[in-house]
């Protein structure tokens, strides 16, 4: 009860007199405003718009992941968009690692600025299923390593038995059914210890592993390519002394009449072109071989993988603690 006059009391003496207490320091001039970093100053569209990918930042390249989802809602119009928008990007073969997650290598987990066939690709996919960078760096790795678990050893590494595999809720290959009941085929025999071991110093207990390859002879492409649809994965298939494997990737897209074009990353850039082109460049560079003597790889043909109509990103497993 004694409070109330004692606190009115106060009130008043301290606006009618001077106060006993030393008088308050007069506020200093503002500071300068200090102008804020780089990546949090908002990036114009229409800035953006005007590079290609891989002149952009990381801060730029999620505008654009934003805006294209949202000018674009057709996946495969979008993926055929983006590649696109790569189209000119400088070539770099065994461009990524897993650095600075591990060590095997200093190749780091992401570029911008150059592409081989792989990591365009991958690149590609990953922008035109996400909406900012935050999700397209986490796609990324779910597209590039098994279950989306980082490291050298579920990195997929070999193009038929480890990404057409991993990637199924993406992609499903449709190479026996475009070739026919007759169609070719080839075995492949994998051995990921042994690799791992000599190429990336890795000790892994992984059990050899078999498959049987079907794909499209390179003289049935014509004939099939009406039924390819934009945004399908291409492996290209090389052979040599009576193996074959995947010596190459890209994407399919559809030219301004509907015509299918390879879009893809090999030396010097990402090119765009018909499938005629670039089997004719192939014929042309075994041509220069067997004049020089070489026992070259030779195009064989085709694998496609078809892009999903209903896809559901699976979730990314459990990144387990690393070991010693």
């Amino acid at each position: 009860m004694r409070l109330a006059p004692l606190l009115f009391a106060a009130f008043v003496t301290g606006c009618a007199s001077q106060s006993s207490l030393p008088p308050a320091p007069r506020p200093a001039p503002p500071a300068p405003a200090t102008p804020a970093p780089a990546a949090l100053v908002p990036v114009a569209i229409e800035t953006v718009l005007q590079k290609p990918i891989y002149q952009m930042t990381p801060v730029e390249a999620g505008r654009y992941v934003a805006w294209a989802h949202a000018a674009e809602p057709d996946l495969r119009k979008r993926i055929a968009a983006i590649g696109r928008k790569n189209l000119g990007q400088p070539y770099l073969l065994n461009l990524l690692g897993e650095f600075p997650f591990e060590v095997h290598d200093d190749l780091p987990m992401f570029s911008l600025q150059q592409s081989d066939c792989v990591v365009f690709a991958e690149h590609t996919y990953a922008m035109a299923l996400s909406r900012s960078w935050e999700e397209f760096f986490w796609m990324l790795q779910r597209i590039r390593y098994r279950d989306g678990v980082i490291g050298v050893a579920t990195r997929n590494h070999y193009t038929e038995m480890d990404w057409n595999v991993a990637n199924r809720w993406l992609l499903t290959d449709v190479s026996a059914a475009l070739a026919g009941a007759h169609g070719p085929s080839y075995a492949m025999r994998v051995d990921r210890a042994r690799f791992l071991k000599t190429r990336h110093g890795t000790e892994r207990n992984i059990p050899v592993e078999t498959s049987r390859q079907s794909y499209v002879p390179k003289e049935q492409v014509t004939a099939i390519a009406s039924q390819l649809q934009e945004g399908d994965f291409v492996n290209v298939i090389s052979t040599r002394d009576g193996e074959h494997w995947a010596s190459h990737v890209g994407l399919v897209v559809l030219g301004p009449n509907g015509e299918r074009h390879f879009l893809h990353s090999q030396e010097p850039k990402v090119r765009e072109e018909t499938f005629d082109s670039f089997i004719a460049r192939a014929l042309e560079r075994e041509a220069r071989n067997a004049r020089a003597g070489k026992n070259g790889q030779r195009l064989a043909g085709f694998k496609f993988l078809r892009l999903n109509d209903n896809i559901v990103v699976p979730p990314m497993a459990p990144q387990p603690r690393p070991g010693t």
